[in-house]
């Protein structure tokens, strides 16, 4: 076998689990597509140790510095293949195919986004007028004038968990009438939350605000969060047999083990709670315990 370890993916949950393997003198490898949401995000206030926030893309560049110090092998490259071979695993991407005795899944998930220009969306989410985490940044949002796009049970929890930020609440349907359960209208005329009908699209930034068009007329938001669901970057989990939930997310035991042994997988591509602390502390456990798996198999020794 070429590595003890293939890490898949090079957000915060891989690049942990990287430290980790590199610091236990194994031989690694990590290819990493460069689509890591934690990229994209302009200012972290929510990560222990940076009082002043860090953005998602410093803290991305210091965990890969850290990882390539203990010797991690980083590239940048798209899996495309993941099959299971007699001792573990064979792996191909741009660079070539790899094999190693166990991978590590840490491929995440990509929100989906709402109607509008790509750039426009670019631009909108460095300015933090568009957000995709009230768990993360609700706190920026006290007090302003919040738009929420979406038009089911989760548009309606992410309005109403934005509640109690601000006062200033509009649920938006993204390409159609509103159309919920007569008790969601009801929870969220209780809480003051205005429902307008789609379609929407944001159409432009106005100094510090978005606007958005929608069948109602127009709207202006200090931040607007898309309410639309992510999708899941599991198929080489499938590709390989592992267990996936309905959402499709990676089903893992306790110590991040998949139903497939030498798979394991952390971070968002696992169901939980999307936030880069529980990345890390995922990609810390399923690096120990990849080590572990591989010493009772044969013992490490230098």
């Amino acid at each position: 076998m070429d590595h003890d370890c293939l890490v898949i993916g090079g957000g915060p949950a891989g690049l942990t689990a990287a430290i980790y393997l590199a610091r236990f003198h194994l031989r690694l490898k990590l290819v990493d597509a460069g689509k890591s949401r934690a990229s994209l995000i302009p200012l972290t206030h929510n990560h222990a140790g940076f009082p002043d926030g860090i953005s998602g893309s410093k803290l991305i560049e210091r965990m890969t510095r850290q990882a390539q110090k203990y010797g991690t092998s980083i590239e940048t490259g798209r899996v495309t293949r993941l099959d299971r071979i007699d001792g573990g695993f064979a792996a191909e991407w741009g660079g070539g195919p790899v094999t190693a005795r166990t991978v590590l899944l840490a491929t995440g998930v990509a929100n989906r986004r709402p109607p509008m220009d790509e750039a426009l969306h670019d631009e909108a989410l460095a300015l933090g007028l568009i957000r995709y985490c009230p768990i993360c940044d609700g706190y920026e949002v006290t007090d302003k004038r919040v738009g929420v796009i979406g038009d089911d049970s989760h548009g309606v929890a992410e309005a109403i968990f934005l509640r109690g930020y601000t006062s200033d609440v509009t649920l938006i349907a993204p390409d159609k009438a509103m159309a919920l359960r007569q008790k969601d209208y009801e929870r969220l005329e209780d809480l003051g939350i205005e429902t307008v009908d789609g379609p929407c699209q944001a159409v432009a930034i106005d100094g510090t605000c978005i606007t958005v068009d929608t069948a109602e007329g127009h709207f202006t938001f200090d931040s607007v969060y898309p309410a639309l669901g992510t999708d899941t970057h599991s198929d080489l989990a499938a590709m390989v047999g592992a267990e996936l939930s309905e959402s499709g997310c990676i089903i893992v035991d306790a110590h991040q083990r998949t139903s497939v042994p030498g798979l394991y997988a952390a971070g968002d591509v696992v169901l939980g709670l999307d936030q880069i602390s529980h990345a890390m502390g995922e990609g810390g456990v399923a690096a120990t315990t990849i080590r572990n798996d591989l010493a009772a198999a044969k013992p490490l020794i230098r």
